[in-house]
């Protein structure tokens, strides 16, 4: 059994794979320096690492904010406990909260239940031997939830539960995504070593936002972006979209 880092990479490799349409046809393969290896039909190889977008400098919670994040993740505690009574899926979970609506703490196990019974119809009749994916939008979530991404692989064997943005929320997301590149730039060479033909990075990032309401898919893709790597991908979870940085 692989660990469980790597457990969760296979389930956002196959994710990011669903979500691609041009992702090459090949096998994918567990490596580490880079993290999956593509074997193409073409008999060349391409190399996937992966990464998370890390908010450098996020904005810092302040009391109140810190309370709030606590009180969130024990109704996602909850929820994941009340649906893991009745169900053996082990699931990757992104909650994501309202800002304009904080949920009153006497409905927090009202909240959770009625969550784990939305994840449970969410995944009824699913095989446990394939990858699936289900996003739910707020319409069909108790007040106080925007949006809930479930995605479920057969490796993966810990259930992996979270408030979405849990690293905090970037100030300057461009700056970010540039140190993001940077870092693995950096590292490059090493995955060389492989004697690949092509090398991807790939970024991934809960749900893209920031402290500013502008509209940062615009403001990202108006950017031009430098990499050793032949593909730069932001994948951004939440929403299923993927965006080609390079």
């Amino acid at each position: 059994m692989q660990p469980e880092k790597k457990q969760l990479e296979v389930l956002l490799m196959h994710y990011f794979r669903e979500c691609y349409p041009d992702f090459p046809k090949g096998k994918v393969v567990t490596s580490e320096s880079p993290d999956f290896i593509v074997q193409l039909k073409s008999r060349n190889n391409l190399g996937i690492e992966l990464t998370r977008l890390n908010p450098l400098n996020a904005h810092f919670p302040d009391k109140d904010e810190l309370t709030e994040n606590r009180f969130r993740e024990h109704i996602i505690e909850t929820s994941r406990a009340l649906f893991e009574q009745s169900s053996d899926f082990r699931l990757f979970v992104k909650f994501l909260f309202s800002e304009n609506f904080s949920i009153a703490e006497e409905r927090a196990l009202s909240v959770a239940a009625q969550m784990a019974g939305i994840i449970r119809r969410a995944v009824a009749g699913k095989s446990p031997g394939s990858f699936f994916r289900e996003s739910v939008g707020k319409e069909a979530l108790p007040e106080g939830l925007e949006s809930l991404l479930i995605v479920y692989h057969p490796e993966l064997q810990h259930s992996v539960w979270e408030r979405s943005n849990n690293l905090g929320v970037s100030k300057n997301v461009v700056a970010d995504i540039r140190e993001a590149i940077h870092k693995k730039d950096e590292k490059l060479r090493i995955y060389q070593k492989q004697r690949l033909n092509y090398y991807w990075l790939l970024i991934t990032t809960d749900r893209l936002r920031g402290v500013k309401s502008y509209n940062l898919p615009d403001k990202i893709m108006n950017h031009t972006f430098q990499s050793r790597f032949q593909h730069v991908f932001l994948f951004d979870l939440i929403k299923s979209d993927v965006f080609q940085l390079v």
